[in-house]
């Protein structure tokens, strides 16, 4: 397993991306190639100890695209940014998976142009895991890469979650829910008045019909499909309030009795075990389904924890060819729509 990290691609590159693939190289024991600058990359594994016994490479690039660039025009024509770099190391077969943290409307546009699609589906969507009050993972399928989708794309996203969520998470005939704004089949914008009977028709996945906003956390769906505009508010709210409410916990402590404090330090081990199952960099990344290849897509603030796990993510996704399955799946409803 040979990974391609996007190592200038950050709010934190290149040094938490360094630390990220040294710790997931001694851990699982994969192959990181770093792309970017060489200087910068070799100044920060220098900086820890004899990295070259280690299993990582550096591939030089010249360029970085910015979060404040035009997607699409800055893949075009920055042919040696890190990102464009990486991608094309895993379309030439050099590497077997791309991660970048960097901008994620040029990961979706690099992604795009260097990979392309699965043959069959029309736009890519992101898959972000969310923990849930069940004790598992609910999937948002989309979470922000295509912001206006058609029906036959939720439909694509609901397929794709579906495969993604039993073949990597484990998930047993998921659960597959339309978000809408009330469980009635009737409910909703027209986009989901014409998604629900399309959703209903398929055979592939177990459709349980519309799911709230409130079902994600509870655990009451495991693949929840919506288009990227609302999926990314969905995410973005999630993220926010979980770090408000954090803050406002640390402050109702700070300035509550002793014995408030004192209940707080016993309750300090349970607090920290969920702060952990909250924290976006205890899941590393997201996929991004429907490219024909493997790209993951992580939170622009990442650090080393998260780009570890991203590497590990990576090599779940390429080792339970959710590509190969996505392709199958696509070809058989192609097949059924036909008939």
């Amino acid at each position: 397993m040979r990974i391609a990290v996007d190592a200038m691609g950050s709010d934190y590159a290149p040094r938490e991306i360094v630390l990220g693939a040294i710790d997931a190289v001694r851990e699982y024991g994969y192959e990181v190639v770093l792309v970017g600058d060489q200087d910068q990359i070799e100044k920060e594994l220098d900086a820890w100890g004899d990295w070259k016994k280690l299993a990582i490479t550096i591939h030089h690039a010249s360029e970085i695209i910015t979060m404040d660039e035009a997607p699409s025009v800055a893949v075009r024509k920055k042919k040696d940014a890190s990102l464009v770099v990486a991608t094309r190391l895993v379309r030439q077969k050099e590497c077997d998976a791309v991660i970048s943290a960097g901008s994620t409307g040029a990961g979706v546009a690099a992604a795009l142009f260097g990979l392309g699609r699965i043959k069959g589906i029309e736009r890519p969507a992101i898959a972000t895991p969310i923990p849930n009050t069940a004790g598992g993972t609910t999937v948002l399928v989309d979470s922000g890469a295509t912001v206006d989708s058609k029906p036959i794309h939720l439909v694509h996203n609901a397929i794709m979650g579906s495969l993604y969520a039993e073949n990597v998470l484990g998930i047993d005939h998921p659960r597959v829910g339309l978000l809408n704004i009330g469980e009635e089949e009737g409910k909703g914008n027209e986009q989901a008045k014409a998604t629900y009977p399309l959703l209903k028709e398929l055979d592939c996945i177990r459709y349980i019909g519309n799911a709230e906003g409130r079902d994600i956390p509870k655990g009451n769906v495991d693949v929840v499909v919506c288009d990227g505009f609302v999926g990314n508010v969905v995410l973005k709210f999630g993220e926010g309030l979980v770090s408000s409410l954090k803050t406002m916990l640390k402050e109702h402590i700070k300035n509550s009795s002793i014995w408030v404090k004192l209940a707080a330090a016993v309750m300090l081990p349970a607090l920290k075990k969920l702060g952990k199952k909250m924290d976006h960099n205890e899941y590393g990344g997201a996929p991004l389904l429907g490219i024909n290849g493997c790209f993951i897509i992580c939170h622009g603030s990442s650090k080393a924890k998260a780009i570890k796990n991203a590497i590990r993510v990576a090599a779940e996704y390429k080792k339970s060819r959710v590509v190969e399955h996505i392709k199958n799946h696509i070809i058989q409803e192609d097949n059924n729509a036909n008939e």
